[in-house]
């Protein structure tokens, strides 16, 4: 056997695991630094200073635009004809150098959306569907619920609100650094009545006053919306999920006639839904309220203030305009958090999401290094045999199901195990690696492929060529190959549907389905095979035939057959009866096996 022993790993903790969040922005950052020093990293950084770029050409536009209106207002005032028509002339010019920059900035904000988007979720997808993750996670504590929702649905919030917000964000910083030059030397000075203090560049501290106010008490009346957007987003994912359950079990609940429970579980899903709709329109209600009268009062107020000035004769008609114009420009820039509170709400439940199942894989594959003892160990041997030393078996929970088990598996050996069925799938999975809870050593042969063939087969959609080459390309096996493995399962007649695309679990029944997974070991032709209740919808007679012919064809290969009837025990050199350990409560903490009487 190699010297090379894996890695102990821990038991699962009895208790719920405790995962410490970080501050959000820091596990936005942990999302969106990597992406930023990525292998691709050489166009990520080119499109964001191209999009900085052209952001501050849109803010540059907005100052041009504002010197514009002054001039304009002014000839107007000056009743200049020649003035007017030199405006329109350079406000032509700003409209089309406005346009031809609004357009670059979308295409290149809309590529970093899709981008990030593309390889956050190749990232997500890759760890998820790897290493047995997607399994082990069902079984973790943690914040992980409908993952293929947070993966397709809450990443595409995530990543497109958060570039969205952001250049919003650096706009509106730009905006507030120019335009309170242009404030401070348009709005000229004020002296308070009864003091003689005059007080320069008045409509600058007033704009801040402004906008502080309205971004507190737009705070406070939208604090509650970030609860309730996370919430109902988790609401709508939930709903979705038992509708996706729901068509993925369709033949069962038609046979069983569980359309009424099915219908009145997606209603009370869908309650929820609404419940949780009705707190954010509350929330929103408070919100968009008070920004109405915001909103209507911010064109008009600077035009109030500065009014005096102008009517004294201390300001022209166009720098009046040009100061309202800028107050505006100011104020919206001051007020980005409560103008995007909402946005902030939903980003920040979408990214929040994301961020729980990221982290709870990490924790998942952390969890063999910790301190609280071993887990189970797989690893491959130098060996032409399987090997399992000293195995214990336990339920997350901690609860034993088998302990002390030895089992060694010589190549071209057949065994049958039976018994309980608890501990045979258990016994199972952990041979697949699926199964780390526990103690013990699994070794596992290094000589030819191994194939699993569970008492469900996955039957992924596409042509009948696709499934039966599963996890290996469809191209992978000759036609004459996959033909002959047809052949020996008793598919023949499928043979000339070997191109067709179609949902093979709803087109077979469970036997013919189980035929096909077999195909899979008659075309793969692996050293071992491992089966578990793959044939259970077999009649007698037609089980013993294809474990005949799976002999013939594979007459070399190693096969451990988990399978509860009878009468198959010839047809294996042994068999082992395996079961529970006594009900007397036994609970495995990982260093030591505890009965609690």
């Amino acid at each position: 056997m190699t010297d090379a022993k894996p890695d102990p790993a821990p038991a699962a903790s009895p208790g719920p695991v405790t995962v410490t969040r970080k501050r959000f922005l820091r596990q936005v950052l942990r999302l969106a630094g990597p992406y930023w020093n990525c292998e691709r990293r050489a166009k990520v950084r080119s499109a964001t200073l191209l999009l900085f770029l052209l952001t501050m050409g849109q803010v540059g536009l907005s100052v041009w635009g504002n010197y514009w209106q002054k001039g304009l207002f002014d000839a107007l005032e000056q009743r200049s004809v020649r003035g007017v028509l030199l405006q329109i002339a350079v406000f032509a010019l700003i409209l089309a150098i406005s346009v031809a920059v609004t357009a670059g900035h979308l295409i290149v904000k809309r590529w970093l959306q899709i981008d990030w988007r593309a390889w956050l979720t190749e990232q997500l997808v890759g760890n998820w569907l790897a290493e047995g993750r997607h399994y082990r996670l069902m079984f973790s504590a943690g914040e992980h619920d409908n993952p293929d929702q947070r993966i397709a649905e809450d990443i595409h919030i995530a990543t497109e609100s958060a570039i969205a917000m952001g250049h919003t964000l650096v706009y509106s910083l730009m905006t507030l650094g120019l335009f309170i030059n242009i404030l401070w030397s348009v709005s000229g000075a004020i002296i308070v009545p009864g003091t003689g203090v005059q007080v320069p560049g008045f409509m600058v501290p007033l704009a801040f006053v402004y906008a502080a106010l309205g971004s507190a008490l737009g705070w406070m009346l939208g604090r509650p919306l970030v609860r309730a957007t996370n919430d109902l987003q988790t609401a709508e994912a939930t709903f979705r999920f038992g509708l996706s359950r729901a068509r993925e079990n369709t033949e069962a609940i038609a046979l069983m006639h569980g359309e009424p429970l099915e219908r009145a579980g997606s209603s009370s899903r869908f309650v929820r839904i609404v419940r949780e709709y009705d707190r954010q329109s509350l929330a929103f209600m408070g919100l968009v309220s008070f920004g109405t009268g915001y909103g209507a009062l911010l064109p008009v107020f600077p035009l109030l203030v500065a009014a005096p000035q102008y009517i004294h004769g201390a300001m022209s008609l166009g720098a009046l305009m040009q100061a309202a114009q800028a107050f505006q420009r100011l104020t919206s820039a001051l007020s980005w958090p409560v103008d995007n509170i909402g946005e902030i709400a939903r980003c920040r439940a979408s990214a929040d999401r994301v961020l729980s199942l990221y982290e709870d894989m990490q924790q998942l594959d952390a969890a063999p290094q910790a301190s609280y003892g071993p887990r189970i160990a797989v690893a491959r041997s130098d060996r032409a045999r399987l090997e399992i030393e000293d195995l214990c078996i336990a339920e997350p929970s901690g609860r034993i199901l088998l302990e002390h088990f030895n089992l060694d598996i010589r190549r071209g050996e057949r065994v049958l195990i039976t018994g309980d069925s608890v501990v045979t799938g258990s016994l199972f999975k952990v041979i697949g690696g699926l199964w780390p809870w526990g103690s013990g050593r699994v070794w596992l042969p290094n000589d030819g492929g191994m194939l699993f063939v569970a008492h469900r087969p996955f039957l992924p959609e596409g042509t009948l060529r696709e499934v039966l080459c599963y996890p290996h390309p469809p191209d992978a096996f000759p036609t004459s190959a996959i033909r002959h493995a047809l052949e020996c399962a008793g598919l023949s007649w499928l043979v000339s549907r070997m191109e067709e695309q179609a949902n093979w679990e709803q087109e077979l029944l469970q036997r013919a389905q189980q035929r096909l997974s077999l195909a899979r070991v008659f075309l793969q032709r692996p050293a071992w095979v491992f089966l578990e209740g793959a044939t259970d919808a077999f009649d007698p007679k037609g089980e013993r035939l294809i474990l005949e012919m799976l002999y013939r064809e594979l007459p070399n290969a190693s096969l451990l057959n988990i399978s509860f009837h009878p009468n198959l025990g010839q047809l294996h050199h042994r068999t082992l009866v395996l079961s529970q350990v006594d009900e007397a409560k036994m609970l495995f903490d990982g260093r030591r096996t505890i009965s609690i009487h």
